[in-house]
C-alpha cells in the first residue's frame, strides 16, 4: 500500500487527508482491521519508536499507551505483585505474560489520561495482551506481528471498528526528517540519539551510587521523555513510568504535574484505596474517576451525600492529607528524568517530596550548583547526560 486516505486530518473540518511515502515507495505499515485517524497514526508512530527503543535499551518486552500525541505510560515487561495487579485491574487475569505485564503497567500508570489511547507494542501482541486490550476502552494499537487468536480477539472490539496496524520492524526511516509549518518545510536530521547506560557515566553528585536497577528506570524516563511533547519531565520506578508532566511551558509546572501522577499512582497503592468498598456493577472507568477523586484535593465531590452512593456501598473515611503524606513518605528509590536542565533548585525540592533518588537530565545551566547542592541535601545521585531531548 503506498497510499492511506484518511477520514480527516485533525479537526473534522481539516480535508482532505491521507499519509504516504515522499518517495512513492510502499508504506511500512499495514491496516488489519478498522479504519486508523491522523492522530491515532501519529500516537501510533511515536509511539512505536519508543518501544522499540525501550526494547532495544533494556531487552525487555515494551508497551506504551498515547494519548494526543505524548505517552500517558510506558514501562517494559516486568512481573508485577500483587498490589500492582489490583490498581491495574487485572488481579483477575492470572500470570500475564511479559508483554502483557507492560501493557498492563503503561495502562494502569495513569488510568485516567490512558483513556481512550492508542497502544504501542514492542514484540507481536499475543492473547494475553489483546485479552487485557480488549476489555479497556482504546482507539488502536501498532504492533510488528499478531498472533492468529490475537488478531480475531482485538477485530471483536468496538463492534468490529478497532484499528489493528502491523508495522515493519526492519522498517528504517530516512535520516533526514520533513514537516510543514504554515505553507514552510522544515527539515532537520531525526533524533537518532541511542540511549543507554554510558549516558548515565557523568555523576556530578556527592552520592555516585546509581544501581543498575535505577539505570532501567532513567533509560526508560529518558526514552520516554524523547518521545513526549516538550518540556517535560518522566517519574519512573520499578520499571515503568509512574509519572509523566508534557508540554508545559514551566519546568517546574512540568515536575509538579509528573510529581502528582506519581503521588497519585503511590496513593493508589494505600490499603485505604485499595480497600475502597465500591458496587459490584460499578464501571471501570467510574471507578477509576471515583479513585482519581477521592485521593485528590476535591474529595468531597465523591464523598458527599448523594454522590457516594452512586459509587460505593458504604461511604468511606476521608483519606486525610496527614495520611496521605504519611503514605507518601514511605515511596522510595523513584527515578527522574528531564529533558532539558533543571534551571533552579526548586524542581529538585519538588521531586523529593516524591521520593526521588536518582536523576539525569542534561546539566548546563548557570545554576547548576544550587541543583547539584539541593540533590547532595537529599542524598540524590545526579548524572548530567549532556544531551536535551526537546521532542515537537
Amino acid at each position: 500500500m503506498k497510499e492511506l486516505q484518511l477520514k480527516y486530518g485533525c479537526n473534522p473540518n481539516q480535508k482532505p487527508s491521507k499519509v504516504y511515502m515522499q518517495d512513492g515507495s510502499e508504506l511500512p505499515i499495514t491496516v488489519l482491521n478498522g479504519k486508523p485517524g491522523y492522530i491515532n497514526l501519529l500516537d501510533g508512530l511515536n509511539g512505536w519508536q519508543l518501544v522499540k527503543e525501550l526494547k532495544q535499551a533494556t531487552g525487555l518486552a515494551a508497551a506504551t499507551s498515547f494519548k494526543h500525541v505524548s505517552p500517558a505510560g510506558a514501562a517494559v515487561g516486568l512481573e508485577m505483585d500483587d498490589v500492582l495487579k489490583k490498581i491495574y485491574w487485572v488481579d483477575d487475569l492470572g500470570d500475564l505474560s511479559p508483554l502483557a505485564c507492560a501493557y498492563a503497567r503503561a495502562r494502569g500508570a495513569d488510568r485516567m489520561s490512558s483513556f481512550g489511547d492508542f497502544i504501542s507494542l514492542s514484540d507481536p501482541c499475543d492473547v494475553d495482551t489483546a485479552r487485557l486490550i480488549k476489555r479497556e476502552v482504546s482507539d488502536g494499537v501498532i504492533a510488528p506481528g499478531y498472533s492468529p487468536e490475537a488478531l480475531e480477539i482485538l477485530k471483536q472490539k468496538k463492534n468490529g471498528n478497532y484499528c489493528v496496524l502491523q508495522i515493519d520492524e526492519n522498517y528504517i526511516p530516512d535520516p533526514i526528517e520533513h514537516k510543514q509549518v504554515f505553507g514552510i518545510t522544515f527539515e532537520q536530521g531525526r533524533n537518532n540519539l541511542v540511549i543507554n547506560k554510558e549516558l548515565l557515566n557523568e555523576v556530578v553528585t556527592e552520592n555516585k551510587d546509581i544501581p543498575d536497577s535505577a539505570k532501567i528506570d532513567l533509560m526508560i524516563a529518558l526514552i520516554t521523555l524523547k518521545y513526549t511533547q516538550s518540556n517535560s519531565v518522566c517519574f519512573a520506578k520499578g520499571g515503568q513510568a509512574i509519572g509523566i508532566g508534557a508540554g508545559q511551558q514551566s519546568r517546574v509546572h512540568c515536575t509538579r504535574l509528573a510529581g502528582q501522577k506519581a503521588d497519585n499512582w503511590f496513593l493508589r497503592q494505600c490499603p485505604k484505596v485499595l480497600n475502597l468498598p465500591f458496587k459490584e456493577n460499578i464501571r471501570r472507568a467510574d471507578r477509576d474517576n471515583a479513585i482519581d477523586l477521592y485521593i485528590g484535593e476535591e474529595y468531597m465531590d465523591v464523598l458527599a451525600d448523594g454522590a457516594w452512593e452512586k459509587v460505593f456501598t458504604e461511604k468511606p473515611e476521608v483519606f486525610t492529607k496527614e495520611e496521605k503524606r504519611a503514605w507518601l513518605d514511605q515511596m522510595q528509590d523513584v527515578a527522574l528524568g528531564s529533558d532539558a536542565f533543571f534551571p533552579f533548585g526548586d524542581n529538585i525540592e519538588r521531586a523529593h517530596k516524591s521520593g526521588v533518588k536518582y536523576i539525569a537530565q542534561p546539566g548546563g545551566s548557570v545554576r547548576d550548583d544550587n541543583v547539584i547542592d539541593v540533590c547532595n541535601k537529599y542524598g540524590m545521585a545526579m548524572a548530567f547526560t549532556k544531551i536535551r531531548l526537546f521532542h515537537h
